[in-house]
């Protein structure tokens, strides 16, 4: 799966944001700059959601298995 990145630039500033993933957003003062930013907001989602369903599943019998979309 790949996601889709939205960059707008506003003033002298860069927006983006990723269309299929709410909160994953962020600016920059180039575009480039944008882009490295929005794929570090992108992966620290992935790792705080990560963290918060490892702590509310402790002593559940779950299956964790790869998912290719």
């Amino acid at each position: 799966m790949k996601l889709t990145a939205i960059f707008e630039q506003v003033g002298k500033w860069w927006i983006g944001y990723v269309e299929e993933l709410p909160g994953a957003n962020t600016q920059g003062e180039t575009l480039e700059e944008a882009r490295e930013n929005l794929r570090e907001a992108v992966q620290l989602i992935i790792e705080v959601n990560r963290e918060l369903v490892l702590k509310e599943i402790v002593g559940h019998k779950i299956i964790r298995e790869p998912l290719m979309v």
